[in-house]
């Protein structure tokens, strides 16, 4: 679990901090398939002898490479809010019509307070479906194997 969830935490990061470039509402699209796939992984890689064991592994991969998302979705916003800054901001929302009489604090509070509750949205998807990935692959792969791992009954 530790292994799958490093990986795909690495990628998670890479990934995350990359499409919160473009829009934080696009991070928890991909904290779908990265959890999936975090708890497929630690079914890979730690051969669970039972479905619960594969949920288990799977969510505690997961939970660690939301670690990795979460951290993605911090520096990818920092980034963002670097590049767009409070003028930006504003002059996007005045050229939608709306008006902005927000000063540049609550811009960066507002940007930090919305990458830490995406950032926490994407841990917590990436368990459930680390979990549920870990199932997948009990259900595609662990059944087979554990048949053969077991020992006789007496």
């Amino acid at each position: 679990m530790v292994k799958s969830g490093l990986i795909i935490g690495f990628v998670a990061l890479l990934l995350t901090a990359g499409v919160v470039l473009i829009s934080p509402l696009c991070a928890p699209c991909l904290a779908l398939f990265l959890g999936l796939g975090a708890g497929f992984l630690a079914g890979t890689f730690d051969k669970p002898m039972d479905n619960s064991q594969s949920a288990k592994s799977g969510a505690l991969g997961g939970v660690i490479a939301g670690v990795g998302a979460l951290l993605g979705q911090l520096i990818g916003g920092a980034i963002n809010g670097a590049i767009l800054g409070p003028q930006g901001a504003s002059e996007i929302l005045r050229q939608l019509g709306i008006s902005n009489g927000a000063d540049p604090g609550s811009y960066w509070a507002g940007l930090i307070g919305s990458a830490c509750c995406f950032g926490i949205l994407d841990l917590a998807l990436m368990a459930g479906l680390g979990a549920l990935g870990g199932i997948l692959w009990w259900q595609i792969s662990g059944k087979k194997n554990a048949s053969f791992q077991q020992p006789p009954a007496l």
